[in-house]
């Protein structure tokens, strides 16, 4: 990634975002989106598939920064911006505020970039096989539909565009079931266009899709998506069938998946998920629930929570009416990977879809992650709320911060006091980000 940067700039001075719409900058020294659009050379398409990848990191962190802060998982303390602690946790939020626009551009970037890719591919001048469209077309609708699926769980039943293909005739807002079917058929559609691709892709791709760098091992992560867009329709007979063609391993690696990758030289970008220990300005708290209510001897906790001390004397940071001990330490440094989906959590979506199905696989996946903490067996009962209450508490302690809670507590049907804490008076529970003002329109 580090040394296609530089590329990318050109691809990405061409798209400005304001809603749906795509507009040309005219640029003498930087490609038109038409030049794109219209006989592109092969140097010009692998551009785009390269350049695809590389704005999917634009405003990562916000993202999970934000649906991590409705859930409580952990606060900005760091009184950078009062919004964080005030419109965020009280609401309502603003439908023309940076909280509710600025990720909702960012995700569909990508669902436009895809889209521009697509339609260069389709009249590129390279000479392109069936074969070879489709490998584009495969690595294109994956990456689209994981986008949509990030701006869905945002908007919840406010809905959203599925189509945004022509900026003139923008699709219907649809709601949250219609674009869970809507991103499902994409995810096939692409997954059919990787099955019928050659041995290799033609473009370059990051070492954080190490593994997954061919069609074929691409379409184990495209597998993967689809089996957490079933999970959200409540499908399990699905999420099961969809596992078994991704690249889940009930025994393998927990940390084993795609990833977004980041640097620190030339015009690359690092992960700013990760806070500097102890550092004034990166006071980004975990809930102190969290690490009040672990079992003991989860190893998690040390692995994701780090007390915060000044000149080593623990402190308590305090910020608009709100506390904490524990400064978030998911990362360890500003060019750690951030995964797009990871074995852990295909283990307890396999947990998950086995409640009603098999109650020993349900158990032995939440084995399989208890033990990897360091926790013994489960041992408690084993009836399906009790199975998905041990299942929820697990995604907690594995999923901090990788944007989960939020939607977890809200597609079971938890997204209430009990399990998000009002720690203020004034507080609420928000259960999604508002459509865009010029959404609207």
């Amino acid at each position: 990634m580090k040394n296609t940067i530089l590329k990318v700039i050109l691809f990405c001075a061409v798209i400005i975002f304001p809603g749906c719409e795509l507009e040309e900058i005219d640029n003498p020294n930087a490609p038109s989106v038409e030049s794109f659009a219209e006989g592109a050379s092969q140097a010009d398409v692998q551009l785009l598939a390269v350049g695809l990848e590389a704005v999917m990191r634009n405003d990562l962190a916000f993202h999970y920064d934000t649906v991590s802060i409705l859930a409580r998982e952990y606060y900005d303390l760091t009184g950078v911006d009062p919004r964080y602690t005030g419109e965020l946790l009280k609401g309502p939020l603003d439908n023309n505020g940076f909280l509710t626009t600025r990720a909702f551009a960012a995700w569909y970037k990508i669902v436009k970039s895809a889209n521009i890719l697509i339609t260069a591919v389709e009249n590129s001048q390279a000479g392109y096989s069936d074969a070879e469209k489709n490998s584009y077309y495969g690595f294109a609708k994956t990456l689209q539909a994981y986008a949509l699926l990030m701006v869905a769980n945002r908007q919840f039943d406010n809905g959203i565009r599925l189509d945004v293909s022509d900026p003139d005739n923008l699709g219907p807002i649809v709601d949250y079931s219609a674009a869970l079917a809507g991103i499902s058929d994409i995810l096939n559609e692409g997954f059919v266009n990787l099955v019928n691709s050659p041995g290799e892709f033609d473009f370059a791709i990051s070492s954080g899709f190490a593994g997954f760098d061919t069609p074929a091992t691409f379409a184990s992560f495209n597998r993967a998506i689809a089996a957490r867009v079933a999970l959200y329709q409540g499908n399990m007979s699905e999420v099961r069938n969809l596992l078994n063609a991704s690249f889940f391993d009930l025994n393998g690696d927990l940390n084993s998946g795609p990833a977004h990758v980041f640097g620190l030289t030339g015009n690359d970008i690092s992960n700013t998920q990760y806070h500097v220990p102890n550092q004034s300005g990166q006071e980004f708290m975990i809930h102190d629930s969290w690490v009040a209510e672990a079992e003991a001897g989860d190893t998690r906790v040390d692995e994701k929570a780090s007390l915060f001390t000044i000149d080593g004397v623990p402190t308590t940071v305090t910020f608009d009416g709100l506390s904490a001990d524990y400064q978030i330490a998911i990362y360890d440094s500003n060019v750690d990977p951030v995964y797009m989906i990871r074995n852990e959590e295909l283990v307890l979506m396999y947990a998950e879809a086995q409640v009603e199905n098999n109650t020993g696989e349900a158990v032995a996946a939440i084995n399989r992650v208890r033990n990897n903490a360091g926790l013994g067996d489960y041992s408690g009962a084993t009836d399906s709320t009790s199975l998905i209450e041990e299942i929820l508490r697990q995604r907690r302690y594995s999923l901090l911060g990788e944007g989960h809670r939020w939607i977890d507590l809200r597609r079971l049907g938890r997204l209430n006091a009990t399990y998000v804490p009002l720690d203020r008076s004034g507080d609420n529970i928000i259960n999604a980000f508002p459509t865009p003002f010029n959404e609207g329109l």
